[in-house]
């Protein structure tokens, strides 16, 4: 029988599932699968109220990530003066438009020239504009990825079969057992330190599929601080959006 629970955040309440593994260790993990759908799993002997004061330290996080409260970015509008992370920093747009045909964008000295036709308005043009962006971020993801990925397979003992991006909306990045890595092209708008830790996090599954203490001192090997990069990458994930 599945566990239930509930926590009240301000004037909202989280209701979340409890799943217990009796292999788990220590840890308490939280996953906010879709809007609404929050999952625990804990170790089998974990109690009740040690999940429910976890949750509720977690709750803003969760709130986040439930898309259900005010700290949620709001929409981009794709107008001069707006800034887009990358690499884990604010990069301020510039737009103008133009009599090109389609959306241009150009990055330099750590800012985004953006040329849009001026055929498009409204909702048609920021469609077009984030498609832009889109297809910039993947472009950048396949060409800052690799190189990452070999240095840090190198600490690791391991190797990529292959580096794949793709549109992940609930995860950043999955390894397969051949040693395909797909990633989320979002990832390329964390810091450095991130990207090599989520790096580190899918090539470590090479050598050990689960997420025990084992597979924990794999990814240390590479990331020794991998416990605050994993705490700072659950802030970001709300950041990480067109």
């Amino acid at each position: 029988m599945t566990e239930q629970g509930v926590v009240h955040f301000g004037d909202s309440a989280i209701q979340y599932q409890i799943i217990r593994r009796p292999r788990r260790k220590k840890t308490v993990e939280i996953t906010v699968d879709s809007p609404g759908v929050v999952t625990v799993a804990a170790p089998i002997e974990t109690t009740s109220e040690h999940i429910e004061t976890t949750v509720r330290k977690r709750a803003k996080w969760i709130m986040r990530h439930n898309g259900t409260t005010e700290h949620a970015p709001p929409r981009r509008r794709f107008v001069s003066g707006e800034s887009l992370p990358y690499l884990g920093r604010s990069v301020r747009l510039t737009v103008r438009t133009t009599d090109r045909e389609a959306v241009e964008i150009r990055f330099h000295h750590w800012q985004f020239d953006v040329e849009v036709p001026n055929s498009l308005t409204g909702d048609e043009r920021c469609e077009a504009t984030r498609a832009a962006f889109e297809r910039w971020y993947r472009e950048r993801a396949a060409l800052k990825l690799p190189d990452r990925v070999d240095r840090i397979a190198g600490l690791l003992g391991v190797r990529a079969k292959e580096i794949l991006i793709r549109d992940q909306r609930k995860r950043w990045a999955s390894c397969a057992p051949d040693g395909t890595l797909r990633f989320n092209w979002r990832v390329i708008m964390a810091t450095p330190a991130l990207i090599d830790y989520l790096v580190a996090h899918e090539l470590a599954h090479l050598k050990v599929r689960g997420h025990n203490t084992e597979y924990w001192d794999v990814v240390a090997k590479a990331i020794p601080d991998y416990r605050r990069r994993r705490e700072r990458l659950r802030e970001l994930g709300p950041l990480a959006t067109l």
